[in-house]
């Protein structure tokens, strides 16, 4: 995990200093008990990874998988402060949503991460070109998202063209048999 007593909440992250090395940034929104963050890391050992995770108890069972990974960090916080006010601009290559709560009840859609404030955050702290994977179960929340990308300047909507390793929760649906939504995000332009 990132040290609390040697950083600020108000002040950008400085990676290279918390990694020990410079290296692409790709961060995982939500990593929940760390399978899919450790995965991707283990799989892409040139690469930096930021979990970042709201609950005490999946923090620490992504801190026992990633124990023995030196390219993965942890940071105990909502995700989407940590995008806006904690990533430096044009530090994130890749950003992963896997699984957001869809909060499906109408009273609770403010509480949905997916804004276009939240997508604005995201494409500033993205590299040129880089880009964000979503998934979701939620086939009215998919929708939402979808429609929330496409009206936010500053992406284009691209091929998942990548094979990633399975979430816990992906697993969990799949088994469900409920169908699985991918979005990938690129950034194309600045946001105005």
């Amino acid at each position: 995990m990132i040290p609390q007593s040697r950083y600020s909440l108000t002040n950008r992250l400085d990676l290279e200093k918390i990694f020990g090395r410079k290296a692409p940034l790709e961060v995982d929104l939500g990593c929940g008990n760390g399978s899919f963050l450790c995965a991707l890391a283990q799989s892409m050992p040139y690469k930096n990874f930021l979990g970042i995770e709201r609950l005490l108890g999946r923090i620490r069972s992504s801190a026992r998988k990633a124990a023995s990974l030196n390219n993965v960090r942890l940071l105990q916080m909502e995700s989407s402060y940590a995008v806006r006010y904690l990533l430096p601009a044009g530090s994130v290559e890749t950003f992963y949503l896997l699984f957001p709560d869809p909060w499906p009840k109408r009273r609770h859609h403010r509480r949905r991460i997916v804004t276009p404030d939240f997508l604005g955050y995201v494409h500033t702290a993205l590299k040129v070109n880089g880009g964000i994977y979503i998934a979701t179960d939620h086939l009215d929340y998919f929708r939402k998202i979808e429609e929330t990308a496409r009206s936010t300047s500053g992406f284009a909507i691209a091929e998942v063209d990548v094979e990633l390793p399975p979430s816990g929760f992906e697993l969990i649906f799949r088994q469900q048999g409920a169908p699985i939504h991918w979005l990938a995000l690129r950034k194309v332009s600045p946001v105005t």
